[in-house]
């Protein structure tokens, strides 16, 4: 069995570390760059950081705060926001970027992904997909959520993977910030379409979300969360130490 890895994500809005439920009413936590330092120390394996607004608002991802977290961290960072081209990926690469994570720019120009592959390696595209069940049906979204794409989720990720994401992000906008689980019936989806890495995000409430998680699909890599870990719900070396007691193998 590979090596699970725990993440800690960050949403970053006007500079600050914000959450919310199925992508609404965002409320402050914290300063990102003492809460990566936080996390960096903790045992957490990578740190997400998205600049959740800048999609929305049509602009560049906030390249000073990030610089800032990268040079705090001692760990993989993946960044997201208002990527559209491949200088986006250069800049943000150069901030202290480990990866870069594509989304709504990815939807307007998919070529972006193969572009990208190309000139950094399969290994730096992320494909990160917000997705919410509308008619029974898996749909992505784009804009932070706020924009029903009408395409089906599963076929556009297995699209990202054939263009050379080698890495997705499974966003399910149905249990963000629910804390009732993860979106099993997706992650199961997605792991069945594709055979690069997968990493679950939305709906950790307990240890016991991530354990039933890493159990029930064992092919799963990570498990992504947010407020369960800014608000000290679930400590990062406690979750690691109940997934090894049952047999998980974590760093």
């Amino acid at each position: 069995m590979i090596t699970k890895r725990i993440i800690p994500c960050l949403d970053i809005k006007n500079g600050r570390v914000v959450k919310g439920t199925n992508f609404q009413g965002l409320s402050d936590v914290s300063d990102p760059v003492a809460l990566a330092a936080r996390y960096s120390e903790s045992g957490a394996d990578e740190l997400v950081f998205y600049d959740i607004t800048a999609s929305f608002e049509g602009r560049r991802l906030f390249t000073d705060i990030l610089t800032k977290v990268a040079s705090e961290i001692f760990i993989p960072l993946t960044v997201g926001g208002g990527i559209n081209t491949v200088e986006d990926f250069d800049r943000v690469l150069k901030c202290g970027a480990d990866k870069v994570s594509v989304n709504s720019g990815a939807i307007k120009n998919p070529l972006l992904i193969r572009d990208a592959a190309r000139k950094y390696g399969n290994q730096c595209v992320v494909l990160s997909a917000d997705i919410k069940r509308v008619d029974g049906a898996f749909r992505v979204f784009a804009k932070g959520g706020r924009e029903d794409t009408g395409m089906e989720a599963i076929e556009w990720i297995r699209q990202g993977v054939a263009l050379g994401a080698g890495e997705v992000v499974v966003n399910s906008i149905d249990t963000d910030g629910v804390k009732q689980g993860f979106d099993i019936e997706l992650l199961e989806a997605v792991c069945d379409a594709v055979n690069v890495p997968v990493i679950a995000s939305g709906g950790a409430g307990t240890v016991g979300h991530f354990v039933d998680l890493f159990k029930t699909i064992p092919d799963i890599d990570a498990a992504l969360a947010a407020s369960v870990f800014h608000f000290g719900t679930i400590r990062i070396p406690d979750l690691k130490r109940e997934l090894r007691g049952n047999d998980i193998i974590v760093r």
